[in-house]
Parts: structure tokens; C-alpha cells; sequence
């Protein structure tokens, strides 16, 4: 009778370890890329022939360029950076949360928008251009940059772009209309649409309730599916000190919007974040920080509560910042989701992730220094299952 109740307990004790070690195995590797030529807040995305597209800055964070690079399939290094913006000098990398936002259009047309610097003010007063720029059709070089922004000023946080399969392009910021009060609680998000691949936009109209308002110093972020869907997740700032990540959710490819708080957050000073959204399997993935911990959810467009219950990364350091994510296939596929850590102004800090299965179970995760200051973090899912974050 001695040795069917040892074995029990041997194996109480293994199985568990065993179980441990299989999940272990499970993770899928996560590879670490630097940025090239030292460069800062890198966005990246992966098209559907495994060619990954990179966008970054580089220079003077004051007035820096903007560089676009590519990855094929199969290769290791990047190609030659091509500079994106025409007039040398009109990005801006200082506060982290106004560089520039890629997205791939019909044919994988690539676009960019980014918030412009100092040096290609656009009054007297300072007023900074909402820039956009696309890869022309011999996919050699960049158009000349062109500033949307007509009838909005006062740009601070960080805009985005979005684009569809279809020749749909969204750019989107938030900023004061040019005739009207001023403060914060009166800051608009405001989208101008293309649907010649960016070749000519509408002028910027306002998608936010006025009653939100808009965070100045916080970045947002847009994607728009192949289904008419277009989300932007966004901070709204109201007149009692609620700075709340909050989702605007169209289906009707950005005619109307719906209006849902994300993650609420009472903080009396801008927290000068950003957020991540795209396509996480079968549905759309948000990111956000609040109270220096990071959240995500899923996004159904088409239920009457599109939401999933927000979950948090594990563990706590009280400072943590800027999430990216990749999901590897369609479906429910392995995930990471990465963040820096210790970041802030003229400092920089430490990259963070987790991986987690189709179940949303933890699988792995891991940590490292070196992420340089006014910068993060992007990630990229492999067509080998694997992962790559760029830093």
C-alpha cells in the first residue's frame, strides 16, 4: 500500500511542474530588434505577403524625419530608410505621443500622418500642421507632404491614420475648432476621409460628443477594418478632472460614431499616453494605461455590447506606458502585448511583454533595458508564429 501512495504523491508534485514546463514550451519566441540607425517611436505592421513595414523617427527630437523601412519575407535586416516628409525637419519626437502612424491601404499602399514640428508652423502663432504623407504609385519615394487641417488649429497630442483594402484613408487628431472657446473640455476628435487611397481628402469634421472633450497632451490611435468598421480610441479630459480612455466605434465606414469609456481614470495632470488599437483575431484589440498599469480588451463592431471586460498585464510597477501588441493568424491566435517601464520626460526606460495563448492564458513573458529616451516600442507578428519587438 506504501507505493501506490508514494507514487500519488510524486506525481501531485510533478504534474503540476509538468504542466508548468508544457506552457513554458507553448510560448512562442519573441525576437528583439533595434530600431534602425538609432532611431525612436517605431510603428510597424506586417502585410499579408510577411513583408513588414516600419516607420520612424530619426534627428533632432525638436524637428526630426520621418523614415520608412521594409522588411521581406524570409530576410533579416531592412531596406535603405526613404525620408517620408518633404520639408526636412517637420516631425517632433519631444513628449513621446506625437510621431508618426502608419497604415496599409488597397494594394498595401503604405500611409502616414504625423503632428508637425516648430519648423513648418502654420501661423504666426505657432499652429502645427496635421501631416500626411503616401508612397507613390512606383513605391519609390513618398508624395510631398500635405497638412489637413483647415478648419481646426491648436494640434498638440498625437494623430493617427487608419485605411482600408477598399481605397478608404482616415486621419485623425483632436484640436480646437478655429472659432470657438479654447479649453480642454472643448477639444474635438476630428477625422478627414479619402476614398481615392489618399490621393484627395474631405475637410476634417468633428466624431466626439462635445461633452467629452479631449486630453491635449495624449496621443491617439485609429483602425478601420475591411467591414466598415473604423475605431479610434482616444482621452477625453471633462470638467471634473476625468481623463478616461475612451473607444469611438463606427460600422458604417465612419458616417456615425458610438461613444463607450474604455478605462476611467480621475487625474488632475495629462498623463501624455498612447494607445494601441488593430485587428486581434476575429476581432479589434484596444490598449490603453491607466493609473501606470496597462489595459486591453476586444472589440466586437458588430454586437450590441462590443466590448469585452478590460483585463490588466500582469503584475504592477506603477509606470508603465505606451502598449503595442501583435496577434500571430486569424482567429484566436497567440498574442503579445508589450510596454516600456520607468519612461517619462527626457528619460528612458525598460521594455516589457507578455505572451499569452488563444485562451488568454499567460504563456510567457519577459523584460529588458534600453529603451531610448522620447521612444517605445512596436510589435510585429511573424508568419512563422513567432513575434518581433522593435525598440
Amino acid at each position: 500500500m506504501k507505493t501506490p501512495v508514494r507514487w500519488f504523491w510524486l506525481g501531485a508534485i510533478v504534474w503540476p511542474l509538468l504542466v508548468v514546463a508544457a506552457r513554458a514550451d507553448s510560448a512562442p519566441q519573441v525576437r528583439l530588434m533595434r530600431v534602425p540607425h538609432g532611431g525612436v517611436q517605431p510603428q510597424a505592421l506586417m502585410d499579408a505577403v510577411g513583408t513588414l513595414h516600419l516607420v520612424y523617427l530619426e534627428g533632432d527630437p525638436k524637428a526630426c524625419d520621418v523614415m520608412y523601412a521594409r522588411r521581406l519575407a524570409r530576410r533579416t535586416n531592412f531596406s535603405m530608410a526613404v525620408r517620408v516628409n518633404s520639408t526636412p525637419g517637420s516631425a517632433i519626437a519631444i513628449g513621446t505621443v506625437r510621431g508618426a502612424q502608419l497604415a496599409l491601404g488597397r494594394n498595401g499602399r503604405v500611409n502616414v500622418a504625423w503632428n508637425g514640428s516648430d519648423r513648418v508652423s502654420t501661423s504666426p502663432a505657432g499652429a502645427t500642421p496635421m501631416l500626411y504623407s503616401r508612397l507613390n504609385d512606383a513605391g519609390d519615394a513618398f508624395e510631398p507632404q500635405r497638412n489637413l487641417m483647415t478648419s481646426t488649429t491648436h494640434l498638440d497630442g498625437g494623430g493617427s491614420v487608419a485605411a482600408d483594402g477598399s481605397g478608404r484613408v482616415y486621419v485623425v487628431w483632436h484640436a480646437h475648432k478655429k472659432i470657438g472657446p479654447q479649453e480642454e473640455i472643448d477639444r474635438g476628435v476630428f477625422v478627414a476621409f479619402s476614398e481615392d487611397d489618399g490621393k484627395t481628402f474631405t475637410a476634417e469634421r468633428q466624431v466626439n460628443p462635445p461633452e467629452t472633450g479631449a486630453c491635449g497632451c495624449c496621443g491617439l490611435k485609429a483602425f478601420a477594418d475591411q467591414h466598415g468598421s473604423v475605431a479610434i480610441l482616444f482621452r477625453s479630459a471633462g470638467l471634473s478632472g476625468d481623463r478616461d480612455s475612451t473607444l469611438l466605434l463606427s460600422t458604417n465606414y465612419g458616417a456615425s460614431f458610438t461613444t463607450r469609456v474604455l478605462g476611467r481614470w480621475h487625474v488632475s495632470t495629462c498623463p501624455m499616453s498612447t494607445h494601441a488599437m488593430g485587428l486581434g483575431g476575429d476581432a479589434l484589440f484596444g490598449s490603453w494605461e491607466k493609473e501606470g498599469q496597462i489595459y486591453y480588451a476586444s472589440i466586437f463592431p458588430g454586437l450590441l455590447d462590443p466590448v469585452s471586460d478590460p483585463v490588466a498585464v500582469s503584475g504592477t510597477t506603477g509606470n508603465r506606458k505606451h502598449p503595442t501588441f501583435a496577434r500571430g493568424g486569424a482567429g484566436r491566435a497567440p498574442l503579445v502585448i508589450a510596454w516600456t517601464e520607468g519612461t517619462g520626460w527626457e528619460k528612458g526606460g525598460a521594455l516589457a511583454w507578455e505572451c499569452l495563448d488563444a485562451n488568454g492564458v499567460r504563456t510567457g513573458s519577459g523584460r529588458v533595458g534600453g529603451i531610448p529616451v522620447w521612444s517605445f516600442a512596436a510589435a510585429a507578428a511573424e508568419t512563422d508564429g513567432s513575434f518581433t519587438l522593435i525598440y
